[in-house]
């Protein structure tokens, strides 16, 4: 199906839990892919999202516009990217969060992996500066800050294969750049939030990879969120790579189906709490 969004018309797919007469949140998913490529196939968009249906979770997964190759900006204008650049991505986003509230009746969950993480932080913070935040975000190796932050030693040593040279702090920054399009851009607070206010930033469930040099920017952020007030629980899945929610057959891919199945279930229940609670104050 299609979503009408500021730019056109945005693909997603709405995964419904089988027991459809339970009361079942929603979760707005994002996938990775440096913001230049990925798609609704990809298993970090269509497993996750069977996976989480198949614990009780409704998922909407939404194919947001990608930005140029990096590099190659001639390949991308022959693919018809060459115009979109932050905050096109953000905006199919928003309108995603949106309608899928819309939709579903009440407040949403919002979450992503890689790229697809700093979108969703990034459109939580706008959400919230509208008045209308989601229930929380879920963050799966994510990159939140416009230059990556200095990697320790240690973490640098546990890198191994061809990340070491992939997911290299230069080129990191070089995509983040990409995405962007502009200095000023990549200043922007709802480009990358990392450094930046985050006030009202709702609960946020972190699921990170031991060997990602990415993770030198969530365990910043992570600590940025707390600072700010935010109620976060983080993990660490011992001797995991960037991208295992690509890798469906890994044991760590499970690990993390449960552990957002959960989390979500858990601030959902309570979220219709206070809602009850609001409803039976007297006028």
């Amino acid at each position: 199906m299609n979503v009408s969004g500021p730019h056109g018309g945005i693909p997603v797919r709405w995964y419904q839990p089988a027991a459809s007469d339970v009361f079942s949140p929603v979760l707005v998913w994002l996938h990775g892919g440096g913001f230049f490529t990925g798609g609704l196939e990809q298993p970090e968009s269509h497993d996750v999202a069977l996976g989480l249906a198949g614990r009780g979770i409704t998922v909407v997964t939404v194919d947001y516009r990608l930005v140029p190759l990096p590099v190659l900006a001639q390949v991308g204008a022959l693919a018809g990217r060459a115009a979109v650049r932050h905050p096109l991505p953000s905006d199919d986003v928003a309108a995603v969060v949106r309608w899928a509230r819309e939709r579903a009746g009440g407040p949403v969950f919002l979450g992503g992996a890689s790229a697809g993480a700093c979108l969703a932080a990034t459109a939580t913070l706008r959400m919230t500066d509208e008045g209308s935040p989601v229930l929380g975000t879920v963050l799966a190796y994510g990159f939140f800050h416009a230059a990556l932050p200095v990697p320790p030693a240690e973490l640098r040593s546990r890198l191994t294969g061809h990340r070491r040279l992939t997911h290299a702090p230069f080129l990191l920054d070089a995509v983040n750049r990409n995405y962007a399009g502009s200095a000023t851009a990549l200043s922007e607070r709802l480009a990358f939030p990392g450094g930046h206010d985050l006030s009202g930033f709702p609960p946020a469930l972190m699921i990170d990879a031991d060997r990602d040099v990415m993770r030198s920017s969530a365990e910043r952020f992570a600590a940025e969120l707390r600072a700010s007030g935010t109620d976060v629980t983080r993990r660490v899945l011992p001797e995991t790579h960037h991208a295992f929610l690509n890798r469906p057959a890994l044991p760590e891919f499970a690990t993390a189906i449960d552990l957002i199945a959960g989390w979500t279930a858990r601030h959902a229940d309570e979220g219709q709490g206070s809602h009850r609670e609001k409803e039976e104050e007297p006028g």
